[in-house]
């Protein structure tokens, strides 16, 4: 049996911050061992070089633990797009997806947005969980309609994207 003590035990800190170029590495790998949609490696670092303001990464003793990359659309200046959001398996149920997300919404390249949007499949009942419960949390609507149609996909695999809309945040 291992005995510890209050020495033995140090807290680990976790920092929310934006990403630099060579997160994108990092953003792709965590993808590559999740069941997220893996884009290219580019994308994520593209993300990081372009989006940056609009993208958080979590980090816990330098190590990449979780991200989100969103955009906003030029024809819908008052939304942030959540494009991807990815916590590390061993990190799950931490509350880090909600810490990231409110960090994106609190950055000052937001402080014009009031919805935050994302699309969720049917069957990911985790990222469903997490964008109501911001909702919830910020006691704001949750609004979810069909965005894109699985025909929309090549594959047959693909299912529907459903739209989550949160807001309006103040």
């Amino acid at each position: 049996m291992i005995r510890t003590t209050a020495e033995d035990v140090t807290e680990k800190t976790i920092t929310l911050t934006t990403p630099a170029l060579e997160d994108g590495k990092a953003m792709w790998e965590l993808v590559d061992q999740s069941t997220l949609d893996q884009n290219s490696a580019y994308k994520y670092v593209l993300m990081c070089e372009f989006y940056a303001d609009t993208c958080v990464v979590a980090k816990e003793e330098g190590k990449l633990i979780g991200f989100v990359t969103a955009l906003i659309p030029p024809n819908h200046p008052d939304v942030v797009f959540v494009w991807q959001i990815g916590v590390d398996a061993g990190q799950r149920g931490k509350g880090i997806g909600s810490k990231l997300l409110n960090e994106l919404m609190n950055r000052q390249a937001c402080k014009n947005v009031h919805y935050l949007e994302a699309t969720v499949t049917p069957s990911n009942e985790a990222s469903q969980s997490l964008f109501k419960g911001i909702a919830s949390q910020h006691n704001t609507d949750c609004e979810v309609t069909e965005r894109f149609s699985d025909k929309l996909f090549p594959s047959d695999e693909h299912e529907e994207e459903l739209n989550f809309r949160i807001g309006p945040f103040s």
